[in-house]
């Protein structure tokens, strides 16, 4: 891994960052501002639709001319979208906010493909692995950040995420080249306006070896937004915690992963290719959510907790290897960007179907959610199994 990998892990750090200090505040900002719970749902699926439909776009736009110009509008776009919820006074502009961060939300799918790019099919799970625990870290370090800024309110946070975002943004203009290898970027020069990528998001699960895992990513997507958007609630409510707890849970869940994505997918890869890494947390992803909730007492939600955390680090970043296998280089971020908009469109479905199920007044119903996922993943590992010949290519 050359020092561009590193500026590369470290734009993604400081972008995890600034996505990861917003979790713990979204549904209390919502509430601030009167919002219902099935509204606050509203307002994390306003982001996630916007970026459904951008990402392929963006993704398509930095496969003709570079990854670091997009990476740059992309940051620039997170920068004044979360100035603009930070400062709202009502809901509208707060709604907006999340619409303009979703549309310019392409930065994941172009730092994947910056990976892709420096990074051989030989080392390709570890970096990946490596790119995951630098997400991982994000999620330690995001929401203490967040905490802090709550301090002074919770629209401080949005602040703080801007703030993170032109970090990376400046580092982007000043360390990182551009890696679009040359002999790709030749051959893009045309460029047709009405070309793209849009057509994808139709097309995009029935391209072959690549429409099965856009497909798995999407429903495991979904159902890990449902467990997100539940547990919090469950977390406070049903188990009795408080926002500082559930920050050293946010905590525990980022350093689990990155043990997991730096170390063990190490080890793994000597022995398991990428799919039965993915089936194997699959499995016990499934496992976890089932479990969550059958025993309400805090020891045993929390050794759960810690089973989940290390088996769901395995998910994505074998997903995006095994994407990145069964794609052309030519195309890579283009096809990265329809694994984010689908990932996308999962995490605005995922926190509608939990905000429909629970009831405020029912606590319990705040674990309905967690066992609806939980049976959902175990389908989605059924799928991946019978599937498994479509995309088990790994060189």
């Amino acid at each position: 891994m050359n020092y561009i990998f590193w500026i590369a892990a470290l734009v993604t750090l400081i972008n995890s960052i600034s996505f990861t200090i917003l979790i713990p505040v979204i549904y209390l900002y919502g509430k601030e501002f009167g919002l219902s719970d099935f509204h606050t749902s509203l307002l994390f699926s306003t982001y996630s639709i916007a970026q459904f439909f951008a990402t392929p776009v963006i993704g398509k736009l930095a496969d003709r001319f570079g990854r670091k110009p997009l990476l740059i509008i992309s940051l620039a776009g997170t920068v004044i979208a979360n100035s603009i919820a930070g400062t709202a006074t009502t809901f509208i502009p707060l709604f907006m906010g999340r619409f303009l961060d979703g549309i310019t939300g392409g930065n994941v799918s172009i730092s994947q493909a910056v990976i892709t790019d420096m990074s051989t099919h030989e080392n390709r799970a570890k970096a990946f692995g490596i790119y995951g625990a630098t997400m991982g870290l994000g999620f330690v370090l995001g929401p203490v950040i967040s905490l802090f800024a709550q301090q002074r309110s919770l629209g401080t946070a949005f602040l703080f995420s801007a703030g993170f975002a032109f970090i990376g943004m400046i580092i982007t203009i000043l360390f990182l080249p551009e890696t679009l290898p040359k002999e790709i970027s030749k051959n893009q020069i045309k460029f047709d306006i009405f070309d793209l990528g849009l057509d994808k998001l139709l097309t995009g699960f029935s391209i072959p070896g690549v429409g099965i895992l856009l497909l798995v990513n999407f429903l495991t997507g979904t159902t890990f937004t449902m467990f997100t958007y539940a547990f919090q609630p469950y977390f406070i409510q049903v188990l009795h915690q408080n926002k500082n707890s559930l920050t050293l849970l946010f905590l525990s869940f980022g350093v689990l992963a990155i043990i997991m994505q730096t170390c063990g997918i190490s080890v793994m890869s000597k022995k398991l290719n990428p799919m039965k890494i993915l089936l194997l947390g699959l499995f016990f992803r499934s496992l976890s959510f089932m479990m969550m909730p059958i025993i309400p007492h805090i020891y045993y939600f929390l050794l759960i907790s810690i089973m989940f955390s290390l088996f769901n680090a395995l998910v994505q970043p074998m997903i995006s290897t095994l994407i990145t296998f069964n794609s052309q280089p030519q195309n890579q971020a283009m096809v990265l960007g329809l694994n984010v908009s689908y990932l996308s469109i999962a995490n605005g479905i995922g926190p509608v179907i939990a905000g429909i199920i629970v009831k405020q007044s029912q606590p319990i119903t705040y674990s309905y959610p967690l066992y609806l996922a939980g049976l959902l993943t175990f389908w989605v590992l059924i799928l991946a199994i019978v599937t498994r010949k479509q995309y088990s290519k790994t060189t």
